[in-house]
């Protein structure tokens, strides 16, 4: 999958490039089996603070699944079983990535390209950007834990219509909803992620990282603090972030946190 997934580093950012872009950066099989153990990687990798997905070109983020595969990969109950699992660990392994992760959709996010998408924390697109979800289209059912993404972001009654239509939303329609944070001209959008990915960069990283997953416990269902969610935050005042940050108030500079 050398070639369909590339992983670009810049600094503290990686870069995970859908490369398809003959076929609109389709996602074969391959990809979505390829994607979680990229995604350790990363996750692993000291050196990195921030992904950015993307897809290659400036033509679509993803068009969703290859559908020259279909027969091939999920031509019956059994394997189409076994592809909705590759599918739900891709998706699963960007959700769970401790990292903070920024999707950069240019043109078409359709179906499994848009499932990617919603599984990033924060998404920017172009004014161009046309999204959709499909599964009305093909017979399918997505999982919960995709719907619920999709829910979360844009309320039941629009999720409902999303799904059940499958019809597509503009880039403007798209903000309006919830489902992306930012719409921008074409020309600006990669300067916009890259320069957003940069100065989450520079913040003080267990306090993303902390942020990340109380706000994920939140939209699991978690109402108030816990024993665990306690700790991680009394925790922070251990670190020599919280010093440095201390440090940096009071003498009125930016600080220089080192925590990875």
């Amino acid at each position: 999958m050398a070639d369909q997934l590339v992983v670009e580093r810049a600094g503290a950012i990686a870069t995970i490039v859908l490369n398809r872009p003959e076929s609109h950066n389709a996602i074969t099989l391959g990809m979505y089996q390829e994607i979680p153990s990229i995604v350790s990687d990363l996750d692993s990798d000291t050196s990195v603070k921030v992904v950015v997905v993307r897809g290659a070109g400036e033509r679509s983020f993803a068009s969703g699944a290859d559908i020259t595969e279909f027969e091939a990969v999920r031509g019956n109950a059994r394997d189409a079983r076994q592809y909705n699992e590759y599918v739900a660990r891709a998706e699963q392994a960007l959700t769970t990535l401790r990292k903070p992760s920024l999707a950069m959709v240019h043109g078409y996010c359709i179906g499994g390209g848009c499932g990617l998408a919603l599984a990033c924390d924060i998404r920017l697109a172009d004014e161009r950007a046309r999204f959709a979800i499909t599964p009305a289209k093909l017979g399918l059912v997505y999982s919960l834990d995709s719907t619920k993404r999709l829910v979360d972001l844009v309320g039941p009654a629009r999720a409902k219509w999303v799904l059940m239509s499958g019809k597509q939303l503009t880039a403007d329609d798209a903000r309006s909803w919830g489902l992306v944070e930012y719409v921008l001209p074409a020309e600006e959008l990669a300067g916009t992620t890259y320069e957003l990915a940069a100065e989450i960069g520079t913040r003080a990283q267990f306090s993303v990282r902390a942020s990340k997953e109380i706000v994920t416990r939140i939209g699991a269902g978690q109402h108030a603090d816990d024993e665990y969610t306690t700790n991680l935050r009394n925790s922070s005042f251990d670190t020599e972030d919280y010093a440095e940050g201390v440090r940096a108030f009071l003498g009125k500079r930016a600080p220089n946190f080192t925590w990875s």
